[in-house]
């Protein structure tokens, strides 16, 4: 990932935890049950998934303990402060990275690719929180969480990443972005959203 300069990926990581921290915070009290962009999914089924990613991150790096149901299998459930959770597992995956050096050249990750470069590893862990993020955004009528900045990085790792994990149901087919498509636009054109999708 040439285009960043070295533990440039702290930034990018820190930028998609703060919008999914604030998105989440923001979703309205009657918009748990609201459908999104994850097919089959609702808000409260792509927060459970949002946050045993984040857990399984922190688990692969420091083997602490990690998701307590399936994240592909999210129950629709969540007993009490919605919000618990979730700031939990951030703070849980922002500390196991904060314990990798900048240039570490295998990282343990929870991906079928197994190890990688801290810098692939942590901004696909970034890429899960902020696209999750536009996903309750957009069902909840939300502004957007991504900006170019954040978009570009995460376009440049996922296609290094996301061809394999497509077979596995994480990601839906590409869509043709449009010929005037911006970063984010091509982002979650790459990861089969429709960027003109919402509320």
């Amino acid at each position: 990932m040439s285009e960043m300069a070295a533990g440039q990926w702290r930034i990018v990581l820190e930028q998609a935890h703060e919008a999914l921290r604030t998105t989440v915070e923001g979703v309205p009290a009657d918009a748990w049950e609201r459908p999104t962009p994850c097919e089959r999914w609702n808000v409260t089924q792509v927060l459970q998934h949002a946050t045993g990613d984040q857990l399984a991150f922190a688990s692969a790096i420091n083997g602490g303990p990690g998701p307590t149901e399936d994240p592909f299998a999210p129950s629709g459930r969540i007993d009490g402060d919605k919000l618990a959770d979730l700031r939990a597992a951030l703070d849980a995956s922002a500390r196991a990275w904060k314990s990798v050096a900048d240039d570490a050249p295998e990282v343990p990750t929870p991906l079928p690719q197994g190890k990688l470069p801290a810098e692939v590893g942590a901004v696909a862990c970034a890429l899960d929180a902020a696209v999750h993020a536009w996903d309750i955004a957009v069902a909840t009528g939300q502004p957007s969480p991504l900006g170019a900045e954040l978009a570009r990085p995460l376009l440049v790792v996922a296609r290094q990443i996301v061809e394999p994990l497509r077979a596995y149901g994480a990601y839906a087919p590409a869509i043709d972005p449009a010929p005037e498509a911006d970063e984010v636009a091509a982002l979650l054109s790459y990861l089969g959203r429709d960027p003109r999708v919402t509320a």
